[in-house]
C-alpha cells in the first residue's frame, strides 16, 4: 500500500481539487472557507485538524464572552434564575449565526475527510448512532490515507 508523502510543496501551490498534506493552518483554513460546499474530492489530515482546532479555538472564545458578559445567569436565594443579560444574548445569536455559516462546510470537509480514508461520505450519519457513533466517525478521521480514496476525486 502506498500511502501520499508530505507535501512540500510552497503554500497555495496544491491544486483544489487535490489533498494538501501536511498543510499549514493558514492554508488549511483557506481552503475550507474556499471549498465551502464541496462534497467531493478528498481532504488531508492536516486540512481536517487544523480547522478543527481554528473552529474550537472560535467556540471556546465565544462562549467564554458570553459567560463573562452575564450569560450564565445567577440564582437568587429562593432558587429562580436571572434572565441573562443583553451582552450575553448577542454573543449566543452570534455562536447560533457562526454555528448556521459552518454546518455545510463542516460536513463538506468531513464527507472529504472520509473519501481519503476511502470510505463513503454517507458514514457522517454514523455519528447519529446513540453512544458510540461520534467517537465511531472520529476513528475514521483519524485514520491515514489510502490511495484507493483518489476514486472520490473530481
Amino acid at each position: 500500500m502506498v500511502i501520499p508523502q508530505q507535501s512540500t510543496a510552497p503554500v497555495g501551490s496544491v491544486p483544489l481539487a487535490l489533498p494538501y498534506y501536511g498543510a499549514p493552518l493558514t492554508e488549511a483554513v483557506k481552503r475550507f472557507f474556499t471549498k465551502y460546499a464541496t462534497f467531493s474530492g478528498r481532504a488531508s489530515r492536516a486540512e481536517y485538524w487544523w480547522w478543527a482546532l481554528v473552529n474550537y479555538v472560535v467556540l471556546t472564545v465565544l462562549s467564554v464572552i458570553a459567560l463573562v458578559s452575564g450569560g450564565g445567569g445567577t440564582m437568587s436565594a429562593d432558587g429562580t434564575v436571572a434572565a441573562p443579560s443583553g451582552g450575553a444574548v448577542v454573543v449566543v445569536v452570534l455562536i447560533s449565526l457562526y454555528g448556521l455559516a459552518t454546518i455545510i462546510p463542516d460536513l463538506a470537509l468531513t464527507a472529504r475527510r472520509l473519501h481519503d480514508g476511502n470510505f463513503s461520505a454517507l458514514f457522517i450519519f454514523i455519528a447519529l448512532v446513540p453512544f458510540v457513533g461520534g467517537l465511531i466517525l472520529l476513528v475514521l478521521t483519524l485514520l491515514p490515507p489510502k490511495p484507493e480514496g483518489a476514486r472520490f476525486d473530481a
